[in-house]
């Protein structure tokens, strides 16, 4: 996994646990599923580099 793709990453999960945590504390259901949303597409990415990593070893 490439420097740059971990910290892309991570930004995503982070952001999407702003978002979220934002959308609770303005009680912004939508705001908070997108959060949600953006942590799992972030996770995804995450594990699929993973899996690259691990086959490259």
């Amino acid at each position: 996994m490439g420097m740059d793709d971990k910290i892309d990453n991570k930004s995503e999960e982070l952001g999407g646990k702003v978002k979220e945590g934002l959308g609770r504390a303005t009680d912004d259901e939508q705001l908070e599923a997108e959060g949600r949303t953006d942590q799992t597409k972030s996770n995804v990415k995450q594990a699929g580099e993973k899996i690259k990593d691990a086959f490259k070893s």
